[in-house]
C-alpha cells in the first residue's frame, strides 16, 4: 500500500462495552496491526492510526466495521477482523461483520469465520437444499447444524433430523459389541457433539425424547417424508448415489435440507461410488440448490489443520 505517511484519529463515541470492541487484551488491534501495516494507539475516546495514506484508510473502514458490530453487542474476535480486512483489501461488497448465528452454552458468539462460512450459510439460507462441499475442519457440519438449531428456536421449522451414513470404516458392524444403537452411535457421534455445543444437555435429552431431535442413520430415512424440519446429512461422501437420491427425494414441504462432505475422505469400498461427487454437477444450475465449495483456507477447527489437508494434496507418492 504506496503512499505517503499520515495519521489519523478514529472516533469510539458511543461503544459502550470496550471489551466488544477491542477483545482480551486489545487482541482485535493486534490482528489488525498485523494484517495491515499501520499502527493504533488507544488515546482515551478514539484511536490513532498511523502509517501509509492508503494502509490507514484500509485499517479505518476495518474499524468501522468493528465497531458497527460491537454496537450491535456482538463480541468482535481476531477471526472477525481478519474476515473484515479481507474484505476491505479485496474490495468485497459485504460492509460488515457477520450476523451473530447464534450463542454457545458457553457464551461464545457463532459467526461465519472466513468468506467460504460466509457464502455456506448465505446459501443455506437462500435456498431448501444446500451441499457444502470441503475438507475436514472447515464447520461444514457444525455450521449446518448451527443453521438448524437456529431455525428451530426461530419456529421457522418444527424438528431437527440429523443423519449420516453408518460406513464401516474398517470395522464390521456385525462383529461390535452392544445392540443395533450402540453399534451406530459411534458413527453418530460427531452430530450430538456439535449439538451439545449449542443446547444444554438436558434440552437436548427432552428434545430427542420427544422427537423434536432425531440422529439416526441414512438407512433409516427411507419411505420417509420429511416435512416442516431442517434435515443434516453428514458424511455425505460415503453415501452410494442410490442412497442419495433416495435422501433427496425425502424432503417435505416446510423442509431445509443441508447435505456435507469431503470427498478426499471417501469410506466406500472401491467398486462403490459417491454420489457426493457429482452432486456439483447435477444441481449446481437448479433454482433453490446451492453449492458451497469450501477450501484448505476454510479450516478454522485449529490452524494445522489447513497445513495438514494442504500436504495430502500436494502429496505425490514415489514410484513403485
Amino acid at each position: 500500500m504506496a503512499g505517503s505517511r499520515t495519521e489519523r484519529a478514529f472516533e469510539l463515541d458511543g461503544l459502550g462495552d470496550q471489551l466488544r470492541f477491542f477483545g482480551k487484551l486489545d487482541q482485535n488491534l493486534t490482528e489488525l496491526e498485523a494484517l495491515i501495516p499501520v499502527v493504533v494507539r488507544v488515546d482515551g475516546e478514539q484511536l490513532r492510526l498511523s502509517g501509509e495514506r492508503d494502509a490507514v484508510a484500509a485499517a479505518q473502514r476495518v474499524l468501522e466495521r468493528m465497531l458497527d458490530a460491537a454496537r450491535r453487542g456482538a463480541m468482535v474476535t481476531p477471526e472477525d477482523v481478519a474476515l473484515a480486512a479481507r474484505d476491505v483489501l479485496t474490495r468485497n461488497a459485504s460492509s460488515s461483520v457477520p450476523e451473530t448465528l447464534v450463542t454457545t452454552n458457553r457464551g461464545t458468539e457463532i459467526r461465519p469465520r472466513t468468506d467460504g462460512q460466509r457464502r455456506y450459510v448465505e446459501a443455506i439460507e437462500a435456498n431448501t437444499l444446500t451441499f457444502g462441499i470441503g475438507p475436514a475442519g472447515t464447520g461444514k457440519t457444525f455450521l449446518a447444524v448451527v443453521m438448524a438449531v437456529r431455525a428451530l428456536k426461530a419456529r421457522t421449522v418444527s424438528r431437527i433430523i440429523l443423519s449420516r451414513p453408518a460406513v464401516e470404516a474398517g470395522e464390521k458392524l456385525g462383529f461390535l459389541p452392544g445392540d443395533f444403537k450402540e453399534k451406530v452411535d459411534p458413527y453418530l457421534r460427531p452430530l450430538y457433539d456439535a449439538l451439545s455445543e449449542l443446547v444444554e444437555a438436558h434440552t437436548v435429552t427432552r428434545y430427542l425424547e420427544r422427537g423434536t431431535i432425531e440422529v439416526a442413520p441414512l438407512a433409516f430415512m427411507r419411505g420417509r417424508t420429511l416435512s416442516d424440519a431442517f434435515v443434516v446429512l453428514d458424511e455425505a461422501q460415503n453415501a452410494t448415489p442410490e442412497q442419495l437420491k433416495m435422501f433427496l427425494t425425502r424432503i417435505g414441504g416446510g423442509s431445509k435440507m443441508v447435505v456435507c462432505g469431503d470427498v478426499t475422505q471417501i469410506d466406500l469400498p472401491r467398486n462403490q461410488k459417491s454420489g457426493l461427487v457429482e452432486a456439483p454437477q447435477l444441481f449446481g444450475n437448479i433454482a433453490e440448490i446451492g453449492v458451497a465449495d469450501l477450501r484448505e483456507a476454510d479450516a478454522v477447527r485449529h490452524p494445522l489443520i489447513a497445513k495438514i489437508v494442504r500436504a495430502y494434496a500436494e502429496y505425490v507418492p514415489p514410484a513403485p
